[in-house]
């Protein structure tokens, strides 16, 4: 009688049998925050290295937000319609800009990658305009321009804590993953109930100056804004 022949299990067979694992890159930006990003920093670089001072000054009275210009006094152009906007891709510093563009990545990617392209962009026109909407309830007169995309980025925090910040990382696009979660929901959730109170205190803390010395005016009543409507106002844009 025949002795069964021993099955060989080199290395070699494993390996061919057992596929490695897929690596995910380490920048897994979706195409639409790129170009956010690209616009941000080209802008400002243009602003910087190309534009005269007496210019960037005009750069900044067209398209910056500016609240007192919308209060019966001035005359309604196209800039003061654009301004609500296009504020957003302004900003008053390299040090201002590079922490936006890192939040920016950190939380537009998954909500890009859940939401798409056209719907993203959207929700960063809502939330940029409830920023400045809010700003300008509390400062209507005030001459001061706003630029930044903290209160679109704002939003964007916000519509993370609807999802408990639980991001689907074995896609081939992470992106925020399950239902939009209740009110009530998230504030019993610890770890994002923290996030929102540690968030809140420091833009209060920002508004009084008790904090961030040496740091240009913040308008911290536009990143409340900004994620208050991106809080209650995810469901409008989510395509889940």
């Amino acid at each position: 009688m025949d002795q069964p022949r021993p099955i060989d299990t080199s290395p070699d067979d494993e390996w061919r049998e057992t596929p490695p694992p897929r690596r995910e890159p380490i920048f897994n930006l979706p195409a639409i925050v790129v170009a956010l990003i690209a616009i941000c920093v080209g802008v400002h670089a243009v602003r910087m290295l190309v534009l005269t001072e007496s210019q960037d000054i005009g750069v900044i009275a067209r398209f910056a937000f500016i609240p007192i210009r919308y209060s019966g006094h001035y005359i309604i152009d196209a800039y003061a319609y654009a301004g609500p906007v296009t504020y957003a891709f302004l900003h008053g510093g390299i040090a201002h800009l590079a922490v936006n563009m890192v939040w920016l990545a950190a939380f537009g990617s998954p909500l890009a990658h859940r939401m798409g392209a056209v719907r993203f962009v959207a929700f960063w026109i809502f939330t940029a305009l409830a920023a400045v909407g809010l700003h300008y309830v509390l400062h209507s007169g005030d001459p001061t321009p706003v630029v930044g995309a903290s209160g679109a980025i704002s939003g964007m925090m916000g519509a993370a804590a609807r999802f408990a910040f639980q991001i689907d990382r074995f896609a081939g696009k992470p992106a925020f993953t399950g239902p939009i979660l209740p009110v009530s929901v998230v504030l019993r959730h610890r770890m994002t109930f923290m996030f929102l109170l540690v968030w809140f205190v420091m833009n209060l803390a920002m508004g009084l100056g008790s904090i961030a010395p040496g740091v240009g005016q913040i308008a911290w009543e536009a990143h409340i804004g900004g994620l208050l409507a991106g809080f209650f106002g995810l469901a409008l844009f989510d395509r889940r």
